[in-house]
């Protein structure tokens, strides 16, 4: 046994000695031949000792003496750094996207390919590397960065460079960008040849120009004869993850190879930008220039990139299969979007998102041919459309009313969401599919197809039917704009979705939100020019882990839907002004946005300079500026009328506010826009109120005698409730305080003061006592008037209410007045009202807000924005003065109403019945008047649209004078709302008609 193992030993030492002397001779061969590798590298890589990396000798070197491996080896990794990747291997189709695939859940912040001039010695194929990055610069850190301090060497020859190139240019108008290239990629910008930094440079710059995304194939020098083709490539905001691959894969998908590239992401302190510099080849020789078809192909591919994601089942499922192409698979996107989204809101356990997806995924060849169907309606380069698109669609009809595989409710499934795809290109009016910049889609819809697609979709709906339904679908989110008339205004909400079952459940009843909350709207609107609409849009946000990352997704798909709006809402004439739009409808339309969840200041200036940039028959208008606008916070428009209608409705409880003492009770904040402003207001109107409790999401605040004045005085718009001071309260008050706990032990404490006759005691309470007392304090304290200005919807529902009575039955208030939207169930409303409340609902009592906004609009259409500023705060006063008498009209006639009915209808059934009673007057007279738009500046009605106008406007002439340079479809229907209300605030119009019809059968009759 011992002799066995030494001569293991011995064999074992021997083979060792072996290896050993057979590595160093390895690595005897390999340094001798490195210098001439290296040579070889010079003569046929140029491009390895051009840029950045030639300060990396260790990759170079390992490069030069690794090169005889790629023979046996597929790829040399010459370095991979926490930060950094370098690969080396010999060139095949499809090999730069199998990496970049591979590493695609990486943030890659540069990317640089190159091929040699000749094969590897010893192969038939080329050296191929790969640079890679993944360390982008955070837009904070751009933003905090400040002027960077770029060598003047460095800055002249870039000049240099622009001037050279692009003579036309003045090279310091590239200077911000060329700071914002230096911050994030100093290196590139130290080593790279000045040209190739003046070409990125003036790449960006076009991108800003042409709406965030820009392609452009560079004319080859003269003689070059080279089948290489220059592309550069910028966008704005792509995805983070995976959006390299996705591109490459278009290249791909074309057949075309990468020859050489430099890819890199910028920050700008905003959002992020890729721009890339391409130089590719299609491997069968067809021509690639500017005006090819193979670049057309490539445009509307790559564009198409902003719209389908790489993540999802389509893209993954049939277009990397090449089962279809990439705009084809956003189309059918686009049809599951809209079947699963109009089917499932009635019926969300059988239309699940999952099932519709299947649906179109089982069977790729219809889907196939409702591609063709809406190409055939839309594609402005199809000859022969006229023939063309009945025939396709009467194939398409009989083959999906026949649709049969032996599975009956499967197909009973599939033949409803293929019925509902073929409305969809049936009732469709006009798109911007093939308009090559967009970077989300529009389809502007006869809102008739909902009557085509019947009562199982519908019944869950107000059976009024709108004007306009308008689908968009992005990368990243889908919305529906839904307008109850021609000329609509109402917000812009946006909902965050984090998972896929967010997601889901939330679009499951999008578009039923959307087109109550426009319904609703319209019902608010009665008193404007504007009816009502809703734009609401569901965006996926997974795994963003920071705000910076949330605003720019945010950022990036309402950029992508107002572009789409505006590609199909921007008219000449009538029609689409964009000449790849089809319009079947043929008329403009003016559509007012306004903010709501989710829609930030920066995006409000942008949609508005956007608009008018486009030429939107609104400019400016289409949204309300905040800083050419009227902050509604600052003049407590909303609140005014919440006021204005509390005093009428005490008034009629025989209390007159300005004069009388009684007690009020609110919820939202003090630092909050409603809330705040009607405590404002209430301390400013009412010497005698007693503001007995707060409740806000920081906290409550409860007083038996009435909040201490002064101490709310120094929080009312500053700060929340639990701001304050606990001193002033009187014997008997406390303070609740959401946000200030502690632990004791495994116990959450929740901090309580109250004031005692001996002076504040601090106690804790477990998280059952403060949700108790909390919850419970707007339906107990006695007051006299409840405003709700703030909380969640649907606080007060039909489980509920009963906990707002006492046990004798009285009301906990007699008053309520709804200052927040929906608050209140319907279901409540009503059973409150039996109870004895008097309810005035939201669309009555805080229109205020939107009328405003209606009168920026005004004010956009009929002032420049130096005027505006100049006389802002006297068109401010005027506009309250129409909110105070607007609100004051509509509370005054419910209460008449009432009373002349003797109660037979309640409050809210009076505030929905007046609402409709306008609504309908307006419509006719808004038909009326554009069947006879001469009539509008005739003195007579000249006087009754000068008298909807704010005061400022009707009294000084050179505004007064504007009047005709109002959109035609403006002056009708600010007639039509002028007279609308008028004729039921005022009444007597019943008279005249009684007249009339007495007239017209004495005449007819006699």
């Amino acid at each position: 046994m011992p002799n066995d193992a030494a001569f293991s030993r011995s064999a074992a030492g021997e083979g060792s000695k072996q290896v050993d002397r057979g590595v160093l001779r390895a690595m005897r061969e390999l340094a001798g031949a490195a210098p001439e590798r290296l040579r070889w590298l010079h003569d046929n890589v140029p491009d390895l000792f051009a840029g950045p990396m030639r300060e990396d000798a260790e990759a170079v070197a390992a490069l030069a003496a690794g090169l005889p491996r790629l023979q046996s080896d597929r790829q040399l990794v010459l370095a991979d750094r926490a930060h950094e990747l370098i690969l080396a291997r010999l060139d095949v189709p499809g090999s730069i996207f199998a990496t970049v695939r591979r590493i695609q859940d990486l943030e890659i912040s540069c990317a640089e390919m190159s091929h040699s001039y000749a094969p590897v010695p010893g192969t038939d194929r080329l050296l191929e590397l790969q640079r890679y990055e993944f360390e982008p610069k955070s837009q904070e850190a751009v933003a905090a960065a400040g002027e960077p301090e770029i060598p003047e060497r460095v800055r002249r020859a870039v000049h240099a460079a622009i001037r050279a190139r692009y003579p036309d240019l003045r090279p310091a108008a590239l200077d911000p960008a060329l700071a914002l290239l230096w911050l994030n990629h100093e290196r590139f910008v130290r080593l790279a040849e000045p040209g190739a930094v003046a070409q990125l440079l003036w790449l960006y710059r076009q991108g800003q120009e042409h709406g965030g995304i820009f392609l452009h194939a560079e004319e080859p020098e003269p003689g070059s004869g080279t089948a290489e083709r220059h592309l550069l490539f910028a966008v704005a905001n792509p995805p983070q993850q995976g959006y390299l691959a996705q591109v490459l894969e278009v290249f791909n998908a074309l057949d075309l190879g990468v020859r050489r590239a430099l890819v890199l992401s910028v920050s700008t302190g905003k959002e992020p930008w890729l721009v890339g510099s391409f130089h590719v080849a299609h491997r069968q020789g067809e021509r690639l220039a500017n005006d090819s078809d193979l670049f057309r192909r490539l445009r509307r591919q790559l564009y198409n990139t902003q719209i389908l994601s790489a993540e999802s089942e389509t893209y993954r499922d049939l277009v990397l299969p090449g089962l279809m192409t990439g705009e084809e698979g956003s189309l059918v996107n686009a049809f599951i979007g809209f079947c699963h989204t109009n089917c499932a809101h009635n019926q969300p356990h059988r239309f699940t998102f999952e099932d519709v997806i299947r649906c179109f995924h089982s069977q790729p060849e219809i889907a196939l041919r409702l591609v063709r169907l809406f190409e055939a309606r839309f594609d402005p380069d199809v000859p022969d459309r006229e023939t063309r698109y009945p025939a396709l669609l009467a194939e398409l009809e009989k083959e999906v009313a026949d649709y049969n595989t032996g599975h009956r409710m499967l197909d009973e499934f599939r033949r409803a969401v293929f019925q509902a795809t073929l409305t969809f290109v049936k009732r469709t009016l006009k798109t911007n599919f093939f308009v090559p910049e967009k970077q989300a889609l529009a389809f502007r819809l006869d809102p008739a197809y909902l009557d085509d697609l019947g009562p199982d979709f519908t019944a869950d709906l107000p059976p009024e039917r709108p004007f306009r339904v308008t689908f968009f679908f992005a990368r990243a989110g889908l919305g529906y704009h839904v307008g109850f008339s021609d000329i609509a205004r109402g917000g812009w909400r946006t909902v965050f979705t984090e998972t896929r079952d967010d997601y889901v459940t939330v679009a499951n009843f999008v578009f039923r939100e959307t087109y109550v909350l426009a319904h609703t709207q319209h019902l608010k609107n009665k008193d404007i020019y504007e009816g009502g609409s809703k734009l609401v849009v569901v965006l996926r946000a997974p795994a963003l882990k920071s705000k910076e990352r949330v605003n720019q997704r945010l950022y990036k798909v309402q950029t992508a839907f107002i572009n789409a709006f505006l590609d199909v809402f921007v008219t000449r004439d009538g029609k689409a002004a964009e000449p790849r739009v089809l319009d079947y409808y043929g008329e403009d339309e003016p559509i007012e946005l306004g903010p709501d969840e989710n829609m930030h200041d920066v995006m409000i200036e942008n949609i508005a300079e956007l608009s008018a940039r486009r030429g939107y028959v609104l400019g400016k208008g289409i949204i309300s500026s905040k800083r050419v606008g009227i902050n509604h916070k600052q003049y407590g428009v909303t609140s005014t009328g919440v006021v204005t209608f509390a005093g009428i409705a005490m008034r009629e409880q025989g209390v007159d506010i300005r004069r009388d003492p009684f007690s009020v009770k609110l919820t939202g904040g003090p630092n909050g826009d409603v809330a705040g402003n009607a405590i404002r207001l209430l301390l400013e109107r009412c010497p005698k109120v007693e503001l007995r409790l707060i409740v806000d999401g920081t906290g409550a605040l409860f007083d038996p005698r009435g909040l201490a004045r002064d101490a709310l005085a120094r929080i009312v718009l500053q700060a929340d409730a639990e701001a304050f001071d606990p001193a002033a309260l009187s014997p008997g008050g406390f303070a609740l305080y959401r946000n200030v706990r502690r632990t004791e032990g495994l116990r959450e404490l929740y901090r309580r003061v109250e004031m005692t006759e001996a002076g504040l005691r601090e106690t804790w309470v477990t998280v059952d006592e403060f949700h108790k007392e909390y919850g419970g304090l707007l339906f107990k304290v006695p007051a006299d008037l409840f405003i709700p200005a703030g909380g969640r919807p649907e606080t007060i529902d039909a489980e509920n209410w009963r906990r707002f009575l006492g046990k004798d039955g009285a009301p906990s208030a007699r008053v309520v007045v709804e200052g927040a939207n929906s608050f209140i169930t319907p279901a409540a409303r009503d059973e409150l009202q039996r109870a004895g409340v008097v309810v005035l609902r939201d669309a009555s009592a805080n229109k205020c807000g939107v009328i405003t906004s209606s009168y920026e609009i005004i004010g956009n259409l009929l002032l420049t924005e130096k005027e505006f500023l100049a006389h802002k705060e006297e068109y401010v006063r005027d506009v309250l003065a129409i909110l105070e008498r607007r609100a004051a009209d509509e509370a005054n006639l419910i209460f008449r109403r009432h009373r002349e009915e003797k109660g037979q209808r309640s409050f809210t059934e009076l505030s929905a019945a007046l609402s409709v009673e306008i609504n309908a007057h307006k419509a006719r007279l808004f038909r009326f008047f554009e069947a006879h738009p001469e009539l509008c500046l005739t003195p007579r009605y000249r006087r009754a649209l000068l008298a909807h106008l704010p005061r400022l406007v009707r009294d000084t002439p050179v505004y007064r004078s504007r009047l005709s340079r109002l959109p035609a479809k403006y002056r009708s229907a600010i007639l039509a709302a002028e007279i609308a209300t008028a004729i039921v605030y005022r009444g007597g119009f019943e008279l005249d008609f009684e007249r009339a019809v007495e007239a017209f059968v004495a005449q007819s009759f006699a």
